[in-house]
């Protein structure tokens, strides 16, 4: 039986704060802040949708959709940016001499060159595009505000991001199939989330009213 589908940009959301996912993929609940409206300023480029041009020896495509269908996976996604050297429809894979993704994203976190839940989620784009395009890509993270790239070690970690994202796919299919939306982890940093509005992560705080929020959370409207 194949197993669920998993949208690429999920597994960032699912890391970052599982209770938010369980929010956004099972309720359907969405809310926009300053700084996601600042993030997809930054990715109106690259979203233009099947954009191209040169670049320094390379040929850039914007917004390219992939896939893997096998069952262990079931992803789906579009990737900010691949590069191409060589013939850029992969038609002999020969001349190809590789593809590399660019994940753009605004702000590099302080004292580390990047998060791990993007990490995870550029794992799963490579999964994808591998597949896809039949090759080994390269993959860096892009920051707008340094303006500098960072080349990710997949080559060396394969099976340990390999093993990681599978564990990962299952936990969230799991929660899908179940309807369950996971708690908030303790110690979240909720300050800056889009939905804390609709979370309310303060009140939840309190025994009392967090058996009332949990009670309405389940109740089927």
């Amino acid at each position: 039986m194949k197993t669920e589908e998993i949208s690429i940009r999920s597994i960032q959301h699912y890391m970052y704060c599982q209770h938010r996912w369980g929010l956004m993929e099972i309720d359907r609940a969405w809310s926009e802040n300053f700084y996601v409206t600042k993030a997809n300023l930054m990715h109106e480029r690259v979203h233009d949708w099947q954009s191209s041009y040169s670049a320094k020896g390379k040929k850039v495509y914007t917004s390219v959709p992939v896939y893997n269908d096998l069952n262990e996976y079931n992803l789906y996604g579009v990737t900010d940016c691949l590069e191409f050297k060589g013939r850029a429809d992969c038609s002999n894979e020969n001349e190809v001499q590789y593809i590399c993704i660019v994940e753009y994203k605004p702000t590099q976190p302080k004292n580390k060159a990047h998060h791990e839940d993007d990490v995870m989620q550029i794992f799963a784009q490579k999964i994808c595009v591998d597949y896809t395009f039949k090759c080994d890509s390269k993959a860096v993270i892009y920051y707008a505000d340094t303006k500098k790239r960072y080349e990710l070690p997949f080559a060396e970690n394969y099976s340990k991001y390999d093993s990681e994202l599978k564990a990962l796919l299952k936990e969230m299919r799991l929660n899908i199939v179940n309807g369950h939306i996971p708690p908030i982890n303790k110690g979240q940093k909720c300050n800056g989330c889009s939905m804390k509005d609709i979370c309310m992560p303060g009140m939840r705080k309190n025994k009392n009213l967090s058996f009332l929020i949990d009670q309405i959370d389940k109740e089927d409207f």
